[in-house]
């Protein structure tokens, strides 16, 4: 089994700071990381869960990933974070199995991480996150 545990489930909002003091307000949720990844052109805020994170995400400018999402189709989960232990093994096995690669090669993500996105054409309807834990992470 490649995938060892759910990393995230993300959510994206138009505005985060409203997400966040909702999660705050209805589920006594702290942000435990914050990050801007200027490369995706994306601000996220991770509340953990268990083992677990729900992360909070919102565009920085018109073109990143999560902007044109909110405004296609409005705010809600917008993927799946799956970790893995070895990133690059297990893009390759998606796509051995007949996924679409969004990245062709595993990259860096947010807190350390390794990740990998799966086309949701490929892996019936639902983007997918690879996500490696950095060394000691």
């Amino acid at each position: 089994m490649l995938l060892t545990q759910i990393d995230h489930v993300a959510i994206a909002v138009h505005d985060l700071e409203a997400a966040v003091g909702y999660y705050r307000r209805a589920f006594g949720a702290e942000v435990c990381h914050r990050e801007v990844i200027e490369r995706d052109g994306v601000d996220e805020a991770l509340l953990r869960v268990g083992e677990s994170y729900v992360q909070l995400t919102t565009g920085i400018r018109p073109d990143s990933p999560i902007s044109r999402f909110l405004e296609s189709r409005g705010e809600g989960v917008h993927h799946v974070g799956y970790r893995v232990e070895d990133c690059a093994a297990a893009l390759e096995a998606v796509v051995a199995a007949g996924g679409r690669a969004i990245d062709d090669a595993p990259r860096p993500g947010s807190r350390g991480t390794t990740v990998a996105f799966v086309h949701p054409k490929g892996s019936f309807g639902t983007l997918i996150e690879l996500v490696e834990e950095p060394p000691g992470g």
